[in-house]
Formats: C-alpha cells, sequence, structure tokens
C-alpha cells in the first residue's frame, strides 16, 4: 500500500477531529491478556522474539527490548513477565497527527484510578490497561463517548 499525501495507507479514512474521534470510539476488548517482557539476552545477543504469534508489539530502548505477548505465550516459554493487561482497541479509524485523543482517553481512566499505556498504530490506538480493572475502563470509554453517552 502506497501512502496518501497524508502519510495514510490508501483507502484509509483516518479522523483528525477531536469530537468526532471521541464520538465514535467504539473500544474492543482482545479476548487474552497480554503481558510486557524483557527480552532475554545470551552471550550471543538478543533472543528472537516468539513467533506464532509474533509479539502485539516490540519496544526497542537504549537498554533493551520489550515484547508485548499473550500471557499464555510468556507462560508457555516460562518468559517471565511485569504487568497483566487488557488490550482494549480503539476502532475508530484516527490518523497519526491527530491532538487530543490519547490526552482525553487517558485522563478519563487516570481519573477513575486505571493506569493506561498506549500504543499507536497505523490505524487504531491501543490501549494497554490492568486486567483486573478491564470492564472498568472499557464501561467508562464506551459510556463516556459514543452512542448514548451522558
Amino acid at each position: 500500500m502506497t501512502p496518501s499525501a497524508d502519510g495514510q495507507p490508501e483507502g484509509a479514512e483516518a479522523e483528525r477531529d477531536l469530537e468526532r474521534l471521541l464520538a465514535d470510539l467504539r473500544p474492543a476488548l482482545a479476548p487474552e491478556p497480554y503481558v510486557f517482557v524483557a527480552a532475554p539476552r545470551d552471550a550471543g545477543g538478543e533472543a528472537a522474539p516468539p513467533n506464532d504469534p509474533p509479539p502485539f508489539a516490540v519496544v526497542r530502548e537504549e537498554e533493551g527490548t520489550t515484547w508485548i505477548v499473550r500471557r499464555r505465550q510468556a507462560d508457555a516459554a516460562g518468559l517471565p513477565y511485569v504487568f497483566v493487561a487488557a488490550r482494549i482497541t480503539l476502532r475508530v479509524p484516527s490518523a497519526l497527527d491527530a491532538v487530543g485523543l490519547t490526552a482525553a482517553v487517558a485522563t478519563r481512566l487516570a481519573r477513575a484510578g486505571i493506569a493506561c499505556n498506549v500504543i499507536a498504530g497505523l490505524r487504531h490506538d491501543h490501549l494497554l490497561v490492568p486486567l483486573e480493572r478491564a470492564d472498568d475502563a472499557l464501561d467508562l470509554l464506551t459510556s463516556l463517548w459514543g452512542p448514548g453517552a451522558t
């Protein structure tokens, strides 16, 4: 797919207007929990990430690489992990240069005492929230914005 003039893939209708983004969030909860894993290192360097399925995200930092994988993958591989999270995808097609969506969502969740780690994809934003607060976060996002919001 070649990018359009606005940097989005051709055919993608990415929204930039904050009011429209919030009105059409359509949050969806992934069926499995995710965890953050420090990529193991050995004498040969960093190990390859699991590939069946591949990690949801890979973050490379100066101190090392983090894999965000399904908990069952980490358990099966005997990998230690931190932060068991639920993944909520905001199904509204948001532009990468849209202003305010991350701040609005994170602020609402923070006011309810819910931690939120955001990963932006080319088409959607993904929230990783504490697994035990997943239903609260989903209810909050659904009730605050979209059809029937108060």
